[in-house]
C-alpha cells in the first residue's frame, strides 16, 4: 500500500483534529514502517465548514471531515474495527457532537457515554477499537469536556478516560505534536510574532551565516527561505555578517547564466551579502585536505560502478576497495587529475563506515573526476569535491559561525561534524528548518530543469514556475514575498502550504495601489444603444482608484453605444434595472436574440440617471464604441503544473503533470491601457488583477497574466 497523507489544518480546534490524528497515531504505531504522513498546515484544507479542517488523501481520491476520514480509515485497515458494527458505528456517529463548547448542549452527550461504560472497559467489545480511539481524542480535544471530566462526577467515563490513556501512551505525544503545531503557525501570524529565538550558541562572539547556492538553476521559493532567514539573522538579529558563496563544484550543471541571475534575484529581496566567494576559490586547499584524509586513511579511491555502490550503501555492504593502502589510493587520485581514462573509472569516498544506521555516514563521495570546462576555473582541474566533503570545510575556512539549512540535510549532520572532525577543523553551529512546500509545486532542482529542458515551460521564468523569476512575472511582489516567509520564521515543522496564503498577503500590497480598468471579453461581444444616451460622444476624467487619490486619473469615454459581455447579456430580463459600474442605472428595453445559438446579437437600453445603484441585483461593466480607441489585450489565466497536491516516490512525474494549464481570453479593454508598461500591475473591474506581460503595440495586443488573490474561483 502506498503512504496515505492526513492533512490538518492547525487553525481548526481540536475536538474535530483529534479522533482522526488519533486513529492515524495508532494505525503507524501498528505498523513496523508509519503507513500515513500527517501534516500540520496552517490553513483550511479546500473545503468549507467544519469540514476544512482536516484531509485525508489516499492517492485516488481525498476525503474531507471528522466522519469521511474515520469511515476512509476504517475501510482502508479493517483491523482497526471490532465485532460489534452497528454499536461502533452508532457511537462513530456521534463525534460531531463533541464539537460544541456549549456545556448544556455537550452535557447529554457526557451522560449518555458515561452510562454506556457502567459495566464496560471499551465502548465496544472487549478490546481497542476506532470509537474509543476517536471518543477519546474527541474529549481531549474539547476543553469544556475536560473540565467535566475533572469534577469527578462522571465516574465511568473518568476511568475509562484514564484506561484509554494509560493503555495507549502514544496519544500523549500525538496530542502534543498537533499542540507544537498550532502553536507554531500561531506564532508564524505576524513578522513580530515569528519565534526567532532558537537555540544559537556562541552568538556574543559574532555571528556570521551563508548561502550557498548551486549555480545550477535560478532561484525558488525554497531557496528564497533559506536566504532570507540567512540574511535576517546575519544582519537583523545579531548585525553580523552574511556570506553569498556559490557552490560550483559541478561543472557539468553549472552556468554564469544561473550565477548571474542568483546574484540579481537577491538583490531583488533586498539581500545584500557583505561578501560573495566560490567553492572553486579553494579547489587547491580541499585537494590538499583530500590527500591528508587518505593518507591518514580516513578516505579511500573506489571504481565500484554507480549502482553497485548505491545498493552496497543501502545495504551495509563494504567496498572491495575500502582496504586499499592509501599510497595505492593516492596513485588512482592522481590519475583522476590528470583526467586520464583510468582516472575517469575512479572516485574518492570518506571511510566513515560501511554499515551505520544513518546511510549518510555509510561512506560517503567526496571527490570526483569531471573532464567537462568549469565556467570558472576552465580545465585547470578534472577533479571535483562533492557538496558534502566542500561545504563544511569551506564554512570552517571561511569564518561560518552558524550554518542554517533545511530540515533535509539533518541525516547529514553527523556526517557534517565528521568531516571537520577528521581534519581538525574549527566547528560550526548548525540549526535546521522546514523547507516551505506547496500544494501541487515542484522544487526539486532536477525536475524543474527537466520541464525547461523538454519545453513544458516557457523558461526558468514561466509564470507556472515556483522560481523567484516565475511568482514574480505572475504578480508576486517583494514585499509579500518578504513577509511571507518571514511570518514562517525558522521552525522545524514540515508543512505543505497551499499557495491561496501566500497570494493573499501580495493581495495586500496591491490593492490598495493598483489602477482600475475595464475589459471586455471578446467572444459573442454583444453591442448596446443607449435610446437616451449621450448625442455625442464625450470623455471625463476620473480616478483610477476610488479609494486613493495618489494612484492619479484616466479618461473615461462616454457614447450611446456600448459594448458589454455576453454572458451579463444573457442574464438580463425585459424591462429589468440593472447598473452601468462608474456611469449609471439602465432599463434593458429590448432584447435581441439568435434563435439557432440562444445568445444575444444586441440590445436597447434606456439611461435612468434617478436610478438607485444599490438596488439593482445586476452590476456589469460596459465600455463605449466612441470616444477612444478601445485596445486589443490577451488575459491569460493559469492552472497548476501537478494535478496531485504532493507527489509520492512511486509517482512519474510525466504522469503527474497537467499538460493543459494554460488559458487565453482576446478582449478589448479601455483605451488608457495603452499607457501600460511591462511589469504594471492592475486591476481589471469584476476580473481580478494582472500583471502586464507584454505592453500593447501597433499589430500586437497586450498580455496580461492574471494574479491570483487567495480566494477559490
Amino acid at each position: 500500500m502506498s503512504q496515505l497523507e492526513l492533512n490538518v489544518a492547525t487553525r481548526g480546534g481540536h475536538p474535530a483534529l483529534l479522533p482522526v490524528t488519533l486513529i492515524a497515531t495508532s494505525i503507524n504505531e501498528a505498523r513496523p514502517n508509519p503507513v500515513i504522513k500527517i501534516n500540520y498546515q496552517d490553513t483550511a484544507l479546500l473545503s468549507e465548514g467544519d469540514k476544512a479542517i482536516i484531509q485525508l488523501s489516499t492517492g485516488s481520491k481525498s476525503v474531507f471531515g471528522t466522519t469521511d476520514c474515520v469511515n476512509e480509515l476504517c475501510a482502508q485497515f479493517p483491523f482497526l474495527s471490532g465485532k460489534d458494527t452497528k454499536l461502533e458505528t452508532e457511537w462513530l456517529s456521534q463525534l460531531s457532537s463533541f464539537d460544541t463548547l456549549d456545556f448544556k448542549a455537550l452535557d447529554p452527550v457526557l451522560q449518555r457515554l458515561d452510562t454506556h461504560l457502567l459495566l464496560r472497559s471499551f465502548v465496544s467489545g472487549y478490546s481497542l477499537s476506532t470509537p474509543d480511539i476517536a471518543l477519546w481524542g474527541a474529549l481531549r480535544g474539547n476543553r469544556v469536556a475536560v473540565a467535566a471530566l475533572k469534577k469527578g462526577t462522571l465516574v465511568n467515563l473518568t476511568r475509562w478516560y484514564r484506561f484509554l490513556e494509560e493503555l495507549c501512551p502514544w496519544t500523549t505525544a500525538a496530542v502534543e505534536s498537533l499542540n507544537a503545531a498550532a502553536k507554531e503557525k500561531k506564532s508564524a501570524k505576524s513578522k513580530e510574532g515569528a519565534s526567532y529565538d532558537i537555540a544559537l550558541r556562541n552568538t556574543e562572539n559574532g555571528v556570521v551565516t551563508r548561502f550557498p547556492p548551486e549555480p545550477s538553476g535560478y532561484l525558488h521559493i525554497g531557496h528564497a527561505k533559506a536566504a532570507l532567514l540567512n540574511d535576517y539573522f546575519a544582519h537583523e538579529k545579531y548585525n553580523g555578517t552574511l556570506l553569498l558563496r556559490f557552490d560550483d563544484t559541478n561543472p557539468s550543471n553549472e552556468k554564469q547564466e544561473f550565477q548571474d541571475a542568483i546574484v540579481e534575484d537577491l538583490a531583488l529581496m533586498g539581500i545584500k551579502p557583505n561578501k560573495v566567494s566560490y567553492t572553486s576559490d579553494y579547489f587547491d586547499e580541499l585537494y590538499d585536505y583530500c590527500i591528508q584524509m587518505i593518507k591518514a586513511g580516513k578516505a579511500y579511491a573506489d571504481d565500484t560502478d554507480k549502482e553497485t555502490m548505491a545498493t552496497q550503501r543501502f545495504d551495509g555492504i563494504p567496498s572491495q576497495r575500502r582496504d586499499l593502502t592509501p599510497e595505492e589510493s593516492l596513485a588512482h587520485f592522481e590519475e583522476m587529475k590528470k583526467g586520464t581514462p583510468e582516472g575517469l573509472r575512479w572516485c574518492i569516498r570518506a571511510k566513515i563506515s560501511p554499515d551505520d544506521k544513518n546511510k549518510a555516514l555509510r561512506d560517503p563521495v567526496i571527490y570526483r573526476c569531471n573532464p567537462a570546462p568549469h565556467h570558472r576555473t576552465g580545465a585547470k582541474w578534472t577533479i571535483y569535491p562533492t557538496y558534502d566533503f566542500a561545504c563544511p570545510l569551506v564554512d570552517s575556512m571561511e569564518g561560518v559561525t552558524h550554518a542554517l539549512r533545511t530540515i533535509e540535510y539533518r541525516d547529514r549532520n553527523p556526517q557534517y561534524q565528521w568531516m571537520l572532525d577528521s581534519l581538525n577543523l574549527r566547528g560550526v553551529q548548525v540549526w535546521d528548518f522546514a523547507r516551505m512546500n506547496f500544494i501541487r509545486t515542484l522544487l526539486s532542482k532536477r525536475k524543474l530543469t527537466k520541464l525547461v529542458d523538454t519545453g513544458v515551460v516557457w523558461g526558468w521564468d514561466d509564470p507556472r514556475f515556483p522560481t523567484i523569476r516565475g511568482i514574480r512575472r505572475r504578480g508576486m511582489t517583494i514585499p509579500a514575498l518578504r513577509e511571507f516567509i518571514l511570518k514562517q520564521g525558522p521552525s522545524k515543522a514540515v508543512t505543505l502550504f497551499d499557495w491561496a496564503l501566500i497570494w493573499a498577503t501580495n493581495k495586500k500590497y496591491i490593492d490598495p495601489v493598483a489602477p482600475r480598468h475595464t475589459a471586455i471579453v471578446n467572444k459573442d461581444i454583444v453591442k448596446a444603444t443607449l435610446t437616451n444616451g449621450p448625442a455625442a460622444p464625450y470623455t471625463e476624467e476620473k480616478a483610477k482608484h476610488a479609494k486613493n487619490a495618489a494612484v492619479g486619473t484616466k479618461q473615461v469615454a462616454f457614447s450611446s453605444t456600448v459594448v458589454l459581455e455576453q454572458v451579463d447579456a444573457k442574464s438580463f430580463k425585459q424591462d429589468e434595472e440593472i447598473t452601468l459600474m462608474n456611469w449609471g442605472n439602465a432599463f434593458v428595453r429590448k432584447i435581441s436574440t439568435d434563435a439557432a445559438t440562444g445568445n444575444v446579437t444586441g440590445l436597447e437600453l434606456e439611461l435612468n440617471p434617478q436610478g438607485d445603484v444599490k438596488k439593482t441585483e445586476k452590476k456589469v461593466t460596459w465600455l463605449a464604441t466612441e470616444g477612444q480607441d478601445l485596445v486589443p489585450v490577451e488575459i491569460v489565466d493559469f492552472d497548476y503544473l501537478l494535478k496531485k497536491d504532493s507527489l509520492s516516490e512511486e509517482d512519474v512525474l510525466e504522469e503527474v503533470l497537467n499538460y493543459h494549464t494554460e488559458f487565453r481570453d482576446p478582449c478589448v479593454a479601455d483605451g488608457n491601457v495603452s499607457q501600460l508598461k511591462e511589469g504594471d500591475i492592475i486591476q481589471f473591474d469584476r476580473k481580478g488583477f494582472y500583471r502586464v506581460d507584454r505592453a500593447a503595440t501597433p499589430g500586437a495586443p497586450a498580455v496580461l497574466f492574471n494574479i491570483p488573490t487567495g480566494k477559490a474561483k
